[in-house]
């Protein structure tokens, strides 16, 4: 706990054109993982654009470690089917954070991350300072899989006594 920089709270807010896996449908969840941290949201029955709108935090201690993210489909009678991962790294997200703005205006865009192979971004993502906070909005496009997109909603929290510089 003594390396600890801060928290990143990430907002799961939904999944577009999910695979199939089911006969008709599927029964969507997300894993979000980072080293020993594994944290994950609700199950949504027969959806293909589940909104699950949840806050999953997890705690931050070296901003280069990455993170993923799993879609699985919930099954009763045998293992839970993969419907696609992503992986994503903060590094971005983390230098906005310490940077320590203050007095920009509302809404406005601090920088921006590009896709490429790299860090499976659907789409050019922003990182913005709003209400006196850093956010950073972002579709990732799930690999492994025929379709399948996840947005999401990282914000960072600090804690007292952090190391962030």
């Amino acid at each position: 706990m003594e390396n600890l920089l801060g928290l990143l709270k990430i907002h799961v807010q939904r999944g577009v054109n999910l695979a199939i896996r089911d006969v008709v449908s599927s029964d969507p969840y997300v894993v979000i993982k980072m080293a020993k941290q594994k944290l994950k949201t609700r199950v949504v029955k027969k959806n293909l654009n589940p909104e699950w709108n949840e806050d999953l935090t997890l705690s931050i201690s070296d901003p280069h470690t990455p993170i993923h993210l799993y879609v699985y489909d919930k099954d009763t009678f045998s293992l839970d089917d993969k419907m696609g991962d992503a992986e994503f790294d903060i590094g971005p997200f983390f230098e906005a954070v310490k940077m320590r703005l203050a007095g920009l205006p509302n809404e406005a865009i601090v920088t921006r991350v590009q896709p490429s192979r790299q860090n499976c971004l659907a789409e050019e993502s922003h990182i913005v300072w709003k209400d006196g906070k850093i956010f950073q909005n972002m579709v990732l496009r799930l690999r492994n899989v025929e379709c399948g997109e996840v947005e999401l909603q990282l914000h960072w929290v600090d804690i007292p006594g952090s190391k962030v510089m």
